[in-house]
């Protein structure tokens, strides 16, 4: 597997602290608004709250795949061997600079994240509509809105998915970042808001943020950018 893949896992995993900040509170608002039934079991809760993040993360795969066959149909067009490069040194940087976003010292991500916007304000009433959740079906489509929700740090990885120089590439690219923020979001969901304290810690947002920037200078300098499209 390519070692893109593994660094979007990562990214992913390691961008936790930046989750429960941004979505934690949806996350516990989401679990209370579930039957009371369904609260007080904790298995039927911890369905809910992976059919929530599968659509989440089917939005992800799905951006993934309209970048990475952007991606794809530039390296087509133009000089595709140096092409993939300059994307591959993009999404390094990419990379870095989600690095510094999770560290605190890259506020907002460069406001990247009002680029959703337009999307969310057409999509959140629909989000709204789906409320209450009552089954799985309608979870995994109100997740698969919220995976919409404008996040600096989501938008950003979109920009490095059409260094994977393809549809199914960048889908699978973008659905691994969202594997790794998965157990998180469900630990977060499960205990409603009681890790905030843990998660802002500024230590901590740091460390994060310095081993994403380490795999990004990892991948410029080291890798070479020789790995197959893909």
């Amino acid at each position: 597997m390519s070692t893109a893949y593994v660094l979007a896992f990562a990214v992913g995993l390691l961008s936790a602290l930046h989750c429960i900040g941004m979505c934690g509170g949806i996350v516990g608002a989401l679990a209370f608004s579930v039957p009371e039934r369904t609260r007080r079991d904790w298995r039927r809760l911890v369905l809910f709250l992976t059919a929530y993040n599968a659509g989440r993360i089917a939005t992800y795969a799905l951006a993934g795949a309209l970048f990475g066959g952007v991606g794809g149909a530039m390296i087509g067009a133009g000089e595709g061997a140096r092409l993939h490069d300059v994307l591959r040194w993009v999404a390094a940087v990419v990379v870095i600079g989600i690095g510094l976003y999770i560290a605190g010292w890259l506020p907002r991500a460069i406001g990247i994240e009002r680029l959703g916007e337009p999307i969310w304000r057409w999509l959140e009433p629909l989000g709204r509509r789906l409320l209450p959740v009552q089954t799985l079906p309608r979870a995994v489509l109100y997740g698969a809105v919220w995976g919409w929700l404008p996040c600096g740090l989501v938008y950003t990885m979109l920009i490095s998915a059409p260094a994977r120089g393809g549809a199914a590439a960048g889908a699978l690219y973008m659905a691994l970042f969202g594997l790794g923020t998965l157990p998180v979001m469900l630990v977060t969901g499960l205990f409603a808001g009681r890790i905030y304290r843990f998660a802002s810690d500024p230590r901590l947002q740091a460390a994060a943020g310095i081993v994403v920037i380490a795999l990004g200078l990892f991948t410029l300098f080291f890798q070479g950018y020789n790995e197959p499209l893909g």
